[in-house]
């Protein structure tokens, strides 16, 4: 099997394992840089030290070490599915040493910060202010992921249970409730919905002007136009608002468990990350508040 058909093999059996559309390009991306370094070379002919050399190609094409690390995250991937079809008898990619990045944690909003944005009206540059308050309610509100938000149809709406049906990565499946403001931004919201679509119908619940169903790409625009107004970071994003959703929910008092329920990660250490960024708070506060920290 030739390296290409390799990697064409391991991308039509992720697509049959239902991953993202997100996972799948970058795993192109990545695995074709890989496929044009190597060239014609099979697989018997590829040892950790080429993999090094491709890892060191990268790094003289500019790429960042996230970059690099995530291209040796999907080798490591594909030579795990080659070994299953007993393709290759040994994981090079696994001899090589992993780039060491640096621990950045995400500047989140502050309770009060939200707070404020929130409970204000929709600035001028809302172009739909209905809506996008709903955007902002339900991303900071339920913790979605922004591909998980526009995702949503109107049938995954249950709204005397307050929950919502959440479609995560892999298809997974998890209900995520819902408070008073976001009820309050869908009831706004419901009216114009059906007016700007009349007589025509669409599963979609998050719409854009021509009535069809809204892209990231738009709600990252809205998200971001929105923060500036209300004088937020520019840097805000919709993963942002997650990240706020998990850090206030930790901050006060919520169950480790139960946010990682409700954020859909399938590992307890990933949401454990919301536990150094509720410490970097906490000392934030102190080295404010304490008189003996001045």
């Amino acid at each position: 099997m030739t390296v290409e058909k390799g990697i064409a093999r391991f991308l039509r059996s992720l697509r049959e394992r239902n991953a993202s559309a997100h996972t799948l390009r970058a795993y192109q991306n990545d695995l074709g840089r890989f496929a044009a370094f190597v060239g014609g070379s099979g697989w018997e002919a590829i040892d950790h030290v080429r993999i090094r050399a491709f890892l060191s190609h990268l790094y003289d094409q500019g790429l960042s070490k996230a970059s690099v690390a995530r291209s040796l995250a999907a080798l490591r991937s594909l030579y795990k599915w080659l070994a299953r079809e007993g393709v290759v008898q040994q994981n090079p990619a696994a001899l090589v040493s992993t780039p060491k990045l640096p621990k950045k944690l995400p500047r989140v909003p502050t309770i009060e910060e939200m707070n404020t944005a929130l409970d204000a009206q929709m600035p001028e540059c809302a172009a739909f202010p209905e809506r996008d308050r709903l955007i902002l309610e339900m991303l900071y509100g339920c913790g979605l992921r922004n591909s998980e938000l526009v995702g949503i149809n109107l049938s995954d709406m249950n709204a005397s249970a307050a929950a919502l049906l959440v479609r995560g990565k892999g298809k997974k499946e998890r209900v995520v409730p819902f408070g008073d403001s976001v009820q309050a931004a869908l009831v706004s919201y419901m009216p114009k919905r059906a007016e700007l679509l009349g007589k025509r119908n669409s599963p979609a619940l998050l719409l854009n002007a021509r009535g069809t169903r809204l892209t990231t790409r738009s709600v990252g625009r809205i998200v971001k136009r929105i923060a500036v107004a209300r004088g937020l970071s520019p840097d805000l994003h919709p993963h942002t608002l997650r990240h706020a959703f998990g850090t206030h929910l930790l901050e006060e008092g919520a169950d480790l468990r139960a946010i990682q329920a409700m954020l859909g990660h399938e590992r307890l250490s990933t949401t454990q990350r919301y536990t150094q960024l509720s410490m970097k708070h906490v000392l934030e506060v102190y080295d404010q508040s304490h008189p003996r920290a001045k």
